[in-house]
Order: structure tokens, then C-alpha cells, then sequence
């Protein structure tokens, strides 16, 4: 068993606002294309390897992951659209114990009250946690190590290691 797993935390990259599309189906901007790329880049650059990811089912957060060009087996969760941190960590609880990394793909405001509450003291990076604390921009990353098992993952047990936003 790997003790030490990485927490991949992506907001949707930057959407459109085309008139008459309710806020689930609203598509990615010529930005947010770019910009979710970009990550891609970063976390294949800069990360381990993706076992899995959950994502949103929203038109934007599907877009963000097709574009970031992670190919790693995909999990679309409708109760990752709209929801509430603990909603998040119960959706995480449920990832198998083979997964070493695991990306979340979601939404504003809950991936960085997700990231700053599962940050506890030890090995969190102030400076990261600052920054979220100020803005989770669109197609940012929050990267958390977490010890232990997914299904032990709750509020004050991982770090937060890195924030990063593409651009």
C-alpha cells in the first residue's frame, strides 16, 4: 500500500455565457480551451501519474477534462455539480484504495473551501493556502497530499502542497 497520495483539485477552466443555456450546459470560452490545456500540461509536467478522476457533470467541467488531455479512467458525478464540500469528501471516500492519484474536476465556491478544509497545519504550504483563500481561479490547481486510505479522507488530514494556476 502507498501511504502518500496526491489530491488533484481543478476548477472548471473559463466558460461562456451564451444566452438561453442554463448554467449546467454552459460550454467552455476560447479561454477556457486554452487554459484547461495548459493544466494538462502542468499536471503531466509536474504531478504523478492520474489513476482516476471524478468530475462534474457540467457542460464545462466534461469540457476542462477533455481538454487537459488526461487520459486516466473518468468517473462523472452528477453530486459533484453544485454541491457542498462534505458532499466532495463523501464522493471521495468512495475512490478504491488503488488509486495513488486522484483528480477532481468541479466548481467555485466548493473546491476552495474543500482544499483550505481538508489543509490541517502539518506540511500545508501558507502560501498556497493564501492564495486559494484570495481566489480559486478558473482552471486552477490545488494539490493536496493525503496519507492513508481515500475512505479515511475528512476535514484537517491532508497538506497542501502547491496551487497552481494556468495561464
Amino acid at each position: 500500500m502507498n501511504s502518500a497520495r496526491t489530491l488533484l483539485l481543478m476548477r472548471h477552466a473559463k466558460s461562456g455565457y451564451p444566452a438561453g443555456v442554463v448554467d449546467h450546459d454552459r460550454p467552455l470560452a476560447p479561454r477556457g480551451i486554452w487554459e484547461a490545456g495548459l493544466g494538462g500540461d502542468w499536471l503531466r509536467a509536474n504531478q504523478p501519474s492520474i489513476d482516476a478522476v471524478l468530475c462534474s457533470t457540467a457542460t464545462r467541467a466534461r469540457q476542462t477534462l477533455a481538454n487537459t488531455g488526461i487520459d486516466a479512467p473518468v468517473q462523472f458525478r452528477e453530486r459533484l455539480y453544485d454541491t457542498t464540500p462534505g458532499t466532495m469528501i463523501d464522493e471521495i471516500n468512495d475512490v478504491a484504495d488503488s488509486v495513488d492519484t486522484l483528480l477532481v474536476v468541479g466548481h467555485e465556491p466548493t473546491m476552495s473551501s474543500l482544499a483550505l478544509g481538508l489543509a490541517g497545519d502539518e506540511g500545508t504550504d501558507d502560501v498556497a493556502a493564501q492564495r486559494i483563500s484570495q481566489k480559486f481561479a478558473t482552471s486552477a490547481i490545488a494539490v493536496l497530499r493525503v496519507t492513508g486510505d481515500w475512505k479515511n479522507l475528512q476535514p484537517a488530514t491532508a497538506a497542501l502542497i502547491d496551487f497552481h494556476i494556468p495561464r
